[in-house]
């Protein structure tokens, strides 16, 4: 399970990348899709059909998304397009195609619904995630701002010259 979790992250990362969300947030974008990866995974091991994991593991994707939008500053979006890339059913869509063409019509049908429910429960966990007030979230934020806010950043070489002065 950790390898998968892992190469969901690499998977989100690359998709990140082409699709040119700012460099600061690779890494972000790529816990949360490791996040969804990992609740969809535990869900299946717990029982849960594919259905049921896939709107667990969108709903805590999406609260992920929008603390990580609270602290980072960032619109929600960044993190939960790219963290869902790794719970979409493309093998759902394919096989369906893929059976419909071979004439299995039956089999066709079957992985169709079957595609449709986890693309549905992944459509109501993102809702069900974003009908929480927004000032929840943002209250995370000014947490954090506050944590940094005692900080000064200075560069080595500018505290050099700062220390140093003739004045």
């Amino acid at each position: 399970m950790i390898v998968e979790i892992i190469v969901a992250m690499i998977s989100v990362l690359a998709f990140g990348v082409s699709f040119h969300i700012p460099k600061s947030e690779y890494l972000y974008c790529a816990l949360n899709g490791g996040i969804g990866w990992a609740v969809y995974r535990i869900s299946l091991n717990c029982g849960f059909g594919p259905t049921a994991s896939a709107l667990w593991a969108a709903l805590v994707l999406t609260l992920a998304a929008r603390v990580l939008s609270a602290v980072r500053k960032m619109p929600s979006t960044v993190f939960l397009i790219a963290g869902i890339f790794s719970l979409v059913p493309g093998s759902g869509i394919y096989y369906t195609s893929y059976y419909i063409i071979m004439n299995e019509l039956s089999r066709g049908s079957a992985k169709g619904i079957e595609t449709f429910k986890v693309a549905g429960a992944i459509v109501l966990g993102i809702i069900f995630g974003l009908a929480l007030p927004q000032n929840w979230f943002n209250y995370l934020g000014r947490i954090t701002e506050k944590g940094q806010k005692g900080r000064r950043k200075i560069r080595p070489d500018v505290q050099e010259k700062e220390n140093f002065s003739d004045d």
